[in-house]
């Protein structure tokens, strides 16, 4: 079980949770089927897993590349969710091929790097800013963590328990100092911790955030020793002389002090990542300070709707606050799958609605757009508007989404239950059963619902035998006018309800039920008016889904259509639409082109025309003709 430390909630693993859910379950299914299957497709194509033969010669194509062993990790570890709850023997044959090969690839001192070993040997540890060296090792501890609790194997968790053996020889108090460009390794290690009890893993992460922030910068110092074009990427993201920064990877000052999020998306998330876990392991008040500033900024000032995150595509990440651009939006894939990752840290933390409530926004928006219904074809950047050149790809040269995205959906179920010594919570509603252990006393709970195109939810509840706990059960934030009944008889939320749970504790009896009705009105959304990008319009929203429009079923010249105040808005579930879904579609106007022939201005009182508004999910765009798309709308 992984443990959250001395304080909060313990998630329940994706090993005991089952989920057979109206949204989830299929995308669960075509990840197994399709996307895990093409992503070692693709892998192997491009040379990724050949690397770990180390049989790489000059002259040859391709060449590795520093963070391919990254990508070949992700899919191990999507391939051990995946295996943990559907076991399939040729996945697991495959995966453990490819492990022999990394253990092979293993140096004598326990250094394990593909493109370190073969191409660039002189060189390891020479650019911890870009080369990625810790950022692959971190990828490689997750993978062996998740294909040991998968399958109780162990060659690829004592392969990389040497590893980080080796790096804790190499870095840390009275050795190396330095931290990794791209953060990951730190949030790895606290888990390698918590898998084996050997503290000098978690003491190494501490060590590696310590670094942060120091001045002079131990980037800049490292710089100084690289030849120009090894540091070039280096001179590009922190400049040079004067103009030095580095807030490209948050170095910019101690991570205790930081308030603004700032730089690389990815690299702030994983970051954050450590430093909750961190201040859950250590008790660290000031590290979970930190974090509680830095989601202000992020969630209330630099946020898309949908849970994008980084709008810029200069640096992968963010600007200044309300800077919210839609089609230029970069809002990469996996920053919002480093949300989904954070948030849900803070929220075991926290015990707090408002983390489980940018989880949930992300996971149904922002997260899972960056996959086609079919499995096959990915986003690297997620877009708010497109004049219809926004297209997903079958890969990318730069790959880390696709493996992203499928060790996203393949370990799903971990979001959706915590649990701890007299409390079972549930923080996302899908159906299917969860089993819980409350203090030694298993409790299932199992889910009936809809969600999220339906808006009541059952919840029953069936401990081993009658016990007294508290069954907590969150009320999106989203949602006004929750109603639930216990047993049939109402149940009033108000009193019970603090930090958007409502926490029910009494003595459970077998198959006791609840049920709760989350209401789901089409809701228009509007953006703070410091955004600029939104003045003026309106995004449309229904229960935890953003909408959008597409040309497909709008016609072209999305941005003439406007969107009447009073207009009525109506949602319909049409079974035959993008695997099934719910539509929202209503009466607007479009603006009459036809009256703007050879003229560039005019006088205010153009003429418009009635048309039917009709409304998507956004996760599910640019799933059939391709065309422009647009979430944010004009209203008037």
């Amino acid at each position: 079980m992984v443990s959250t430390g001395r304080r909060g909630l313990t998630p329940v693993s994706f090993t005991r949770v089952e989920v057979d859910d109206p949204f989830w379950a299929t995308r669960i299914e075509t990840n197994r089927v399709v996307t895990i299957p093409i992503a070692y497709q693709h892998s192997e194509e491009t040379g990724r897993i050949d690397a770990w033969k180390l049989d790489w010669r000059e002259g040859r194509e391709p060449v590795p590349h520093p963070y391919w062993d990254s990508d070949v990790a992700k899919w191990i570890e999507a391939a051990a969710y995946s295996l943990a709850a559907h076991p399939e023997p040729e996945l697991e044959r495959r995966v453990d091929s490819v492990v022999d090969m990394i253990a092979a690839a293993q140096q004598p001192d326990g250094y394990l790097n593909t493109y370190f070993t073969v191409v660039a040997p002189e060189r390891r540890w020479a650019n911890l800013g870009m080369w990625h060296e810790l950022y692959c090792a971190g990828h490689l501890i997750e993978a062996a963590l998740a294909y040991h609790e998968a399958t109780g194997k162990r060659k690829l968790l004592d392969v990389v328990c040497r590893y980080a053996d080796h790096i804790d020889s190499v870095f840390g108090p009275g050795k190396r100092d330095g931290c990794p460009g791209h953060q990951e390794i730190e949030l790895a290690l606290v888990k390698l911790y918590r898998a084996t009890g050997e503290q000098r893993y978690r003491e190494l992460a501490g060590f590696f955030l310590d670094q942060r922030g120091s001045r002079p910068s131990f980037f800049q110092r490292e710089m100084e020793t690289l030849d120009p074009e090894a540091s070039r990427l280096n001179r590009h993201f922190f400049g040079e002389g004067e103009g030095f920064h580095t807030e490209y990877c948050q170095d910019h000052v101690p991570v205790r002090e930081q308030s603004d999020v700032v730089g690389h998306a990815v690299r702030a998330m994983y970051m954050y990542c450590a430093m909750a876990d961190l201040a859950a392991e250590t008790d660290d008040a000031a590290l979970l300070r930190a974090c509680k500033r830095l989601w202000k900024s992020v969630c209330e000032k630099r946020m898309y709707v949908t849970g994008g995150i980084g709008p810029s595509s200069h640096n992968e990440g963010f600007t200044d606050d309300y800077d919210l651009p839609n089609a230029s939006a970069y809002a990469e894939t996996c920053a919002a799958i480093g949300l989904v990752f954070w948030n849900h840290r803070l929220l075991q933390l926290e015990r707090d609605g408002r983390y489980a409530d940018a989880m949930e926004r992300a996971l149904y928006n922002g997260a899972v757009s960056g996959v086609s219904l079919d499995g096959e074809r990915f986003f690297y950047v997620n877009p708010l508007e497109s004049r219809g050149d926004a297209h997903r790809q079958p890969w990318f040269a730069c790959s880390c989404c696709p493996p992203n995205i499928a060790r996203l959906v393949a370990s799903f179920g971990q979001y959706v239950y915590s649990e701890s010594r007299s409390e079972a919570w549930v923080h996302l509603y899908v159906q299917g059963r969860g089993e819980l252990d409350l203090d030694g006393r298993k409790v299932v709970i199992e889910q009936k619902t809809g969600y999220p195109w339906k808006e009541k939810v059952a919840i029953a509840v069936r401990p081993q035998r009658a016990a007294e706990f508290t069954l907590a059960l969150r009320i999106p934030g989203w949602c006004s006018g929750a109603t639930a009944k216990l047993d049939g008889r109402s149940l009033r939320l108000a009193p019970i309800s603090r930090k958007g749970y409502a926490r029910i504790r009494r003595r459970w009896n077998p198959g006791d039920t609840v049920e709760l009705t989350l209401p789901m009105p089409v809701e228009r959304v509007e953006a703070n008016p410091a955004v600029a990008a939104d003045a003026g319009r309106v995004a449309l929203q229904r229960g935890p889904l953003v909408y959008c429009l597409e040309e497909v079923d709008n016609g072209r010249n999305l941005n003439d259509l406007i969107l009447p105040r009073n207009a009525k808005l109506g949602a319909k579930f049409e079974r035959n639409l993008l695997g099934g879904v719910t539509v929202i579609s209503g009466r607007g106007r479009r603006a009459d082109r036809s009256a703007w022939k050879g003229a560039l201005y005019r006088f205010a009182g153009s003429r418009t025309k009635p048309v039917t508004v009709k409304a998507v999910p956004y996760c599910v765009w640019e799933n059939r003709r391709p065309g422009e798309m647009l979430v944010w709308i004009r209203e008037a």
